[in-house]
């Protein structure tokens, strides 16, 4: 390929800053922050929050949505998204599923929190993903928004060779050690 293709993902939340936001100085990010030598602001990459769910049924099967979009369509994910600045973890999380799925939560508990990355239009960022584990208190799971397709699974049938991000498998075992014998 001609010109200067990337070859690598640019990695970090700073990563193509080149001039300070407050006063257009020239600046250089290193290690993970940027600081201005003229006005002295001052910023650090932070990882990007989300907020998911496994939702199980009285079957004890799970929902997956199945990503409409980049990155990963196509693949199954464990529906949510991005919270939102400012937004409780459990605010976006109920927003999402009514956008995604139609659909109102209860009996949310907390399961964990993993890292992970997301990878999209060639440029990593780091995500702290905070997952529930939740039943459906109201509506019906229709695919909307960014889903292209809802369906629960067995605990023992979720296709592990087609889910979206890493952390997922972990997300799955967890909660599996917490309520598949409950």
């Amino acid at each position: 390929m001609a010109g200067h293709a990337r070859i690598v993902a640019g990695l970090g939340e700073l990563d193509g800053w080149n001039h300070c936001p407050v006063c257009a100085t020239a600046i250089r990010p290193e290690g993970g922050k940027v600081e201005c030598p003229n006005c002295g602001f001052v910023t650090y990459a932070h990882s990007m929050p989300t907020a998911s769910a496994i939702v199980s049924d009285d079957g004890g099967r799970l929902m997956l949505s199945r990503r409409a979009s980049d990155p990963q369509a196509g693949k199954w994910d464990l529906p949510g998204g991005f919270v939102e600045e400012g937004e409780d973890p459990l605010d976006s999380l109920r927003r999402e599923l009514r956008e995604e799925a139609g659909i109102g939560l209860r009996d949310e508990e907390l399961l964990g929190i993993w890292i992970d990355q997301y990878e999209y239009k060639r440029r990593t960022v780091f995500t702290f993903n905070v997952y529930y584990a939740a039943r459906i208190g109201s509506g019906k799971p229709e695919p909307a928004d960014d889903v292209a397709e809802l369906r629960f699974f067995a605990p023992d049938e979720v296709p592990v060779d087609e889910l979206a991000f890493g952390h997922i498998e972990e997300v799955l075992s967890a909660w599996r050690a917490r309520y598949e014998h409950a």
